[in-house]
């Protein structure tokens, strides 16, 4: 079917008004960042430009890397630990926003029904596992065991000991079974998540991330911290380590995790074949209905 000139400035036009949408998308995530938050007048915050500029050229490489695990049939489980507010879930935004969700997903599990609580404790998690193909990632993962449930007394200590004596060996034999597994840490100060959580406080799109077990947690800042060393000292082994990222500048934090993410799954371009739009079928016989004005969504904007 032939374009005519006016034709494809209309197409053009319309493009170009996609690719704003889609940037407009990030825009949002950074714009309710930047409410009640004064990072932007830091001497050191990163140029927005730049800070940009890098976000979409690692998603593109995210995109990449998404073709490699799908092409080389790849099962990749990355998990994402640190302290509320830590900035865990921006992260895990920035890597999953361009790409596929049913290759790429994310698990983030509440609290074990009473059923779950007499399993093996690793049962609820193997269920989400990936198959080949796929991109797990974990928002929070059963590492819960060796922070929240060892200070908040969820757990014996018994239970606690055999955790730690046994996630070695169980990630050993995950990654026997053909599974990559990534562990980042994302690390903030004391005062950092002061000032997250009095953020948060005084904003009304952001009070329900405060719940009362986040709160009782900065009550008990050092008991997690003991409970992070001991943790990051029994499980960091040579087979799965655990990277620390510095996630003070949250925007840092993003790209440099990104950045590494990328560099531990060695992989290539995949080309793809040329994708060609069909014609579409026309029947002379075929007439479309109209559709009642009730059932449209009042045109308020």
């Amino acid at each position: 079917m032939a374009i005519n000139q006016e034709e494809l400035a209309e197409w053009y036009k319309r493009a170009q008004e996609e690719i704003l949408d889609d940037l407009d998308e990030e825009l949002e995530l950074e714009m309710d960042d930047l409410r009640l938050s004064d990072d932007s007048d830091s001497p050191n915050a990163l140029n927005r430009q730049v800070y940009f500029r890098e976000l979409f050229r690692l998603q593109k490489e995210l995109i990449k890397l998404q073709d490699w695990v799908v092409h080389k049939k790849l099962k990749v489980v990355v998990l994402f630990e640190g302290r509320d507010s830590a900035g865990k879930g921006g992260a895990i935004k920035r890597i999953t926003q361009r790409l596929n969700p049913r290759v790429c997903r994310v698990v983030a599990l509440t609290a074990p029904s009473e059923r779950e609580k007499t399993q093996w404790y690793f049962q609820r998690y193997i269920a989400n596992l990936p198959a080949a193909g796929e991109m797990v990632l974990f928002d929070r993962s059963w590492y819960n065991r060796a922070g929240v449930e060892k200070v908040m007394g969820f757990c014996s200590d018994a239970e606690y000991n055999e955790f730690l004596n046994t996630v070695p060996e169980f990630e050993k034999m995950i990654i026997r079974s053909g599974i990559i597994l990534i562990k980042y840490w994302f690390s903030i100060s004391d005062e950092e998540q002061y000032n997250r959580f009095t953020q948060r406080i005084h904003d009304p799109l952001k009070q329900w991330k405060l719940s009362p077990m986040d709160l009782e947690s900065r009550r008990r800042w050092e008991d997690y911290t003991k409970a992070k060393e001991m943790m990051l000292e029994k499980t960091h082994i040579p087979e799965a380590p655990w990277w620390v990222v510095a996630a003070n500048d949250k925007k840092r934090a993003r790209l440099n995790c990104i950045q590494h993410l990328l560099t531990q799954i060695p992989h290539q371009e995949i080309e793809h074949a040329a994708v060609i739009l069909p014609e579409r079928v026309h029947n002379p016989d075929y007439i479309r209905g109209p559709v009642p004005k009730e059932m449209y969504v009042p045109d308020v904007y």
